[in-house]
Parts: structure tokens; C-alpha cells; sequence
């Protein structure tokens, strides 16, 4: 009898512990959202350079729409039963300097603004990964040198010659 009664004591604090170290999980989990994180937006979005091609591009292709700073994992997606992690992995951290559609919101192109940190080594790896995922789903590439940026005939030069721009 002293037996089963120190094995259900046993039993209670076991349980009592498990419940405890559960509870304790859970309000770590949400002691997170308890106060503000240390966070602060962003001065401006777009470098000086950027802007200056956005601006461009909007005033050049007014019937098209332009975002800028988009996510490749927002524009690319696995043909359907052919997922892999590891190729997720290679790209869904990559993002577009801008993306041009067509009012209908297909895609017309990505476009890149090669500045001086395109040269180092691992912008150029991201660059190639960049490249192989667009060029892999189908979505044109255009690349500009920051310092110069094309002016409203070469934009249209380079969209004239994207076959799925409507113009």
C-alpha cells in the first residue's frame, strides 16, 4: 500500500513538472508579442539610384505596373509535384529591384540595378542564383548599370522586346 501511494505521488509530481515546463513554453512563445520589438522602418526604400529608375520607369511604361523590392519567393513557384527544399532554400531569400507587369499583372520582366556591390564575391553567387531561378521559371531579366541608368528609349527598346509585353 506505501508502495502505490509513493508511486502515485511520483506519478502527480511528474505530471505537476510536465504541466509546469509546458506552461512555461507556451508563455515564453507569447512573452514575445508582450512588448514592442526593437524595430524602426526604414528611411527610404529605394536607394537614390533606384528611385531615380523607378521613376523612369513609370513615366516610360505608364500602362504597365512597377513594384520595386519583390521577393523571388513571391514571384517563382515549384511546378506542380517537383518541390524541393534545397532549391526553395537558394532563392527564397533573393529579392527583385523591380518587377514590370501588365495590367492584367502577368509578368513582363525583372529588372536589376548593378551597383559597385554587385562585384563582391557573394552579391555575385546571389546574382547567379537570381538568374538561374528567373531564367529557369521563364521570367526575362533586365540588368542596368547604376551608374547610368537607361534613359525612356532604352527602356522601351528592352521592353519591346519582351514577347509577353502589352504595349
Amino acid at each position: 500500500m506505501n508502495t502505490s501511494i509513493i508511486l502515485m505521488a511520483i506519478t502527480l509530481v511528474v505530471i505537476a513538472l510536465t504541466f509546469s515546463a509546458i506552461a512555461a513554453r507556451l508563455k515564453s512563445r507569447s512573452g514575445i508579442l508582450s512588448k514592442p520589438w526593437p524595430l524602426e522602418v526604414k528611411p527610404r526604400l529605394l536607394t537614390e539610384r533606384e528611385r531615380a529608375l523607378y521613376q523612369r520607369l513609370v513615366q516610360t511604361l505608364p500602362h504597365h505596373i512597377i513594384l520595386a523590392q519583390v521577393h523571388l519567393r513571391q514571384v517563382l513557384e515549384f511546378k506542380r509535384g517537383q518541390r524541393s527544399q534545397s532549391i526553395a532554400n537558394s532563392f527564397s531569400q533573393l529579392s527583385l529591384d523591380f518587377l514590370i507587369l501588365n495590367p492584367d499583372t502577368s509578368i513582363v520582366a525583372a529588372v536589376e540595378l548593378a551597383d559597385a556591390t554587385h562585384t563582391r564575391e557573394d552579391r555575385r553567387e546571389a546574382d547567379a542564383r537570381k538568374s538561374h531561378a528567373l531564367q529557369s521559371a521563364g521570367v526575362p531579366l533586365i540588368r542596368w548599370n547604376a551608374k547610368s541608368l537607361p534613359e525612356s528609349a532604352d527602356i522601351l527598346a528592352a521592353i519591346r522586346a519582351r514577347p509577353q509585353a502589352v504595349l
